[in-house]
């Protein structure tokens, strides 16, 4: 039986725990595991430098830990793929599917489409691994694929513009060439990319997955042939997740789509407003009319998610700094509000040109919306926003305008026209 995500995200992983005797996971902190036959210890660590799932015996937390496999097989189940392979970080879990896809197979080419996490974009462009990088937009992957291509990168939404990417047509596009979809700013409760084509679907659980700010992680989800290669890398550079970061992850799957949901709404009544407010010059969101000109809202994901980018009319930094209640910091899917600076935080790095391309402007913010009451985040987004763009009318010579009057709280959901189909 297929069950919904709902319920997936409660049971999955969890399936010996009754046979263990146990309600609440387990969490094994055992970094090595006592063996006397160590003929049979010596083929469980050979089984696992060919890359296996599990063996006989752990050996050793970096070959093997039951806790971060639980959180990697309910994974797996909540994307729909065989398997998932869990690391120490989104940017350790990028790395590894860079390595695997690209250096170990020697095709060191990459197709990219920006805008893409700044770390993904700078560690693409810096040549850190032997790799060369084709910037392109979605429509034209297909032709930047060449003998060499090892992997075609996306990240939809993406960060930070909240840009759609059409993954079924780029894995049409891309063929033989195996893709990578970064899904974290959707999830798997929005999105599952495997189902559309993509090869990896790369997760930083350090965001929505744990959900509270308080757990840092990566997982890729992937067929069982490609989690081979990811683990193998994983144990010669020792990129593992924590047992107490498996754990964490594990129990954050539970409440994710309920968390995801709850957001979403709050993000979409507030995307409404901040489209209406002298202080704002754009706004960056899926759910607004005229953000998904490919239809790929309740197509390809079920939602258009809790992220907004907006472009301010008055100095950004201004706005972050008279803030009260909004969390100033980087990171996203907390329970809490986060905003922060692209140009200046998370895509510093990012060349000149990426940022044009991807449309990372100066006064651009990025905000991931938490679970607080919506009315609350409102009037503390109004009045900085009034605030910065009273600045900017005063330095120029005439009189301040008004704040802006609340608008509606229609949802994005009915000014778009598209409602959100159950996940």
């Amino acid at each position: 039986m297929t069950y919904a995500v709902d319920t997936r995200a409660v049971h999955a992983g969890r399936e010996d725990l009754a046979e263990l005797g146990v309600h609440a996971l387990p969490l094994d902190f055992s970094t090595t595991y006592p063996m006397h036959d160590q003929v049979a210890a010596g083929a469980a660590l050979g089984a696992f430098a060919d890359g296996a799932a599990s063996a006989a015996t752990p050996v050793y937390q970096r070959l093997h830990n039951p806790t971060t496999a639980r959180f990697e097989q309910a994974l797996a189940q909540l994307e729909g793929t065989e398997a998932a392979v869990s690391f120490a970080s989104g940017m350790a879990a990028i790395t590894a599917v860079l390595q695997a896809a690209c250096v170990l197979t020697g095709k060191k080419h990459v197709v990219a489409v920006r805008p893409l996490y700044g770390g993904t974009d700078h560690l693409l462009s810096i040549g850190l691994l032997g790799l060369s990088v084709t910037w392109v937009d979605q429509d034209e992957v297909g032709g930047a694929i060449r003998p060499d291509t090892g992997l075609v990168v996306v990240e939809t939404p993406g960060n930070p513009t909240l840009s759609l990417v059409d993954i079924a047509t780029v894995a049409i596009q891309a063929g033989d060439v195996p893709l990578m979809v970064d899904n974290t700013f959707a999830t798997p409760v929005l999105q599952n990319p495997a189902r559309l084509g993509a090869a990896y679907v790369v997760h930083s659980g350090t965001k929505y997955l744990g959900g509270h700010g308080d757990v840092l992680g990566g997982v890729v989800a992937c067929a069982e042939h490609r989690a081979g290669a990811l683990r193998q890398v994983r144990i010669l550079t020792g990129a593992v997740l924590h047992p107490l970061g498996g754990y964490l992850l594990h129990r954050g799957l539970a409440t994710l789509p309920l968390r995801v949901r709850a957001a979403q709404a709050t993000a979409a009544t507030l995307a409404v407003r901040l489209a209406v407010h002298r202080g704002i010059s754009k706004v960056h969101y899926p759910g607004l009319p005229g953000s998904d000109p490919r239809g790929l809202i309740g197509r390809q994901m079920r939602g258009p998610g809790a992220m907004i980018a907006f472009e301010t009319a008055g100095d950004a930094a201004a706005v972050v700094a008279a803030l009260r209640l909004i969390t100033p910091a980087v990171s996203l899917g907390s329970v809490d509000t986060l905003i922060e600076h692209p140009a200046l935080l998370t895509h510093r790095l990012v060349d000149a040109e990426g940022k044009e391309t991807g449309g990372i402007t100066p006064n651009l913010l990025r905000m991931s919306v938490g679970l607080e009451d919506p009315e609350d985040l409102w009037a503390d987004l109004d009045q900085a926003l009034t605030a910065a763009r009273a600045a900017v009318t005063v330095a120029a010579g005439s009189a301040p305008l008004p704040a802006a009057g609340a608008v509606s709280a229609t949802s994005a959901y009915a000014v778009s026209g598209s409602a959100p189909v159950a996940a």
